[in-house]
């Protein structure tokens, strides 16, 4: 059973720094696209960020140059550094497992639960 368990989210001011983990079971986590994905009340969930398997990276333009993606595969964990972060990233953010199709990652079927970030002006 493939389960993905995030953490790490709080209440934080703006340009102020979060730290999110996906920590991932029930599946061979090396071989594995991970996405990040956020969804603010009354949007649209959007990918931010998502690493493949190895190592290549992609980001949203919202956030490239303030969030770096990063996986353990010893500790089956991916990582989302924020730093400089805004209002406007306040959000419910989510893992996915998903694939990587020519530079760019391809959403898959299973996500966590999410951990809620806010950020405060």
């Amino acid at each position: 059973q493939v389960q993905l368990v995030e953490s790490g989210g709080g209440l934080v001011q703006a340009g102020g720094s979060l730290r999110l983990s996906c920590a991932a079971s029930g599946i061979t986590f090396s071989a594995n696209a991970i996405g990040w994905y956020r969804q603010a009340p009354g949007k649209q969930r959007e990918l931010v960020a998502a690493i493949s398997s190895g190592g290549s990276t992609d980001y949203a333009d919202s956030v490239k140059g303030r969030f770096t993606i990063s996986r353990d595969n010893a500790k089956n964990t991916v990582y989302l550094q924020m730093n400089s972060l805004k209002p406007e990233d306040t959000a419910v953010y989510y893992c996915n497992v998903g694939g990587w199709n020519r530079g760019y990652y391809v959403t898959g079927h299973y996500w966590g639960q999410g951990t809620q970030v806010t950020v405060s002006s």
